[in-house]
């Protein structure tokens, strides 16, 4: 197999004049996976390359693969995301997947960065003092989620109560409120961050329903869950596709 016109294309344009060490060694694998991801999985769905590099590097954060997200940060790059669009997608990676998990991205996006001669640290996005935080966290909730976050809040165990601030507060008051990447694309991000997990079917169902508050419709999450496949694998795409349905059925 040769790899297609159109898949050379997608590759130039995001990784140019680059070519992978596995082409040598194995450039029959390289032949098949580029095809594939590059050709049938990219020409699908309308996402533009920058939101589709973006919602790659959220899965791959979630999945903890820091060396296809080396590779992958600088195709971002490449196609115009902003270092500080990057630079929040990290951040908002860490109320997901934990700062044990993201500690290891954030050291590599800033060697990237700096590499492709960006000063850092870079201006502050924070909108929230500690004084504001909780109001506008829980703000945010109720424009993604709405009277779902009071049913919660108040069904919450006494002794878990303090858990729900913290979703409040920091989850939502301290990273969703900072600027640099709009509310609609944050969501789409934590989805993409989400299908990575394992296990969080549950979260993944609720912010499908918080992407349709915000505006992101079926098939741009079928967009999203498509061009993850190649990276996250066909148990954890069909695993997606489910909590797709379960919430939103296609329409007949």
């Amino acid at each position: 197999m040769t790899m297609s016109e159109t898949a050379h294309r997608n590759h130039e344009r995001w990784f140019p004049s680059h070519q992978s060490t596995l082409k040598v060694t194995d450039p029959e694998f390289i032949e098949l996976f580029d095809h594939f991801a590059f050709d049938e999985v990219a020409s699908y769905g309308t996402l533009d390359d920058r939101t589709r590099l973006m919602a790659i590097l959220a899965a791959l954060i979630a999945g903890q693969a820091l060396g296809e997200y080396k590779v992958m940060l600088r195709a971002a790059l490449t196609v115009g995301v902003t270092p500080v669009e990057v630079k929040e997608l990290v951040y908002q990676a860490v109320p997901y997947c934990g700062i044990a998990v993201v500690f290891d991205f954030l050291h590599a996006t800033n060697e990237i960065l700096a590499s492709a001669g960006v000063k850092l640290p870079l201006e502050g996005q924070s909108t929230t003092t500690r004084e504001t935080r909780m109001a506008r966290g829980l703000g945010v909730q109720k424009a993604i989620f709405g009277e779902t976050i009071d049913q919660m809040r108040e069904a919450s165990p006494a002794d878990q109560r303090h858990i729900q601030d913290h979703l409040s507060g920091n989850c939502f008051g301290d990273y969703y409120t900072r600027t640099g990447l709009d509310l609609r694309l944050r969501e789409l991000l934590t989805f993409s961050m989400l299908l990575a997990l394992r296990g969080c079917e549950a979260q993944v169902k609720g912010h499908v329903r918080g992407n349709l508050q915000v505006g992101n419709d079926r098939g741009t999450l079928v967009s999203v869950i498509t061009q993850l496949l190649p990276y996250l694998g066909y148990p954890r795409t069909l695993n997606a596709l489910q909590c797709l349905n379960d919430v939103l059925p296609a329409s007949a």
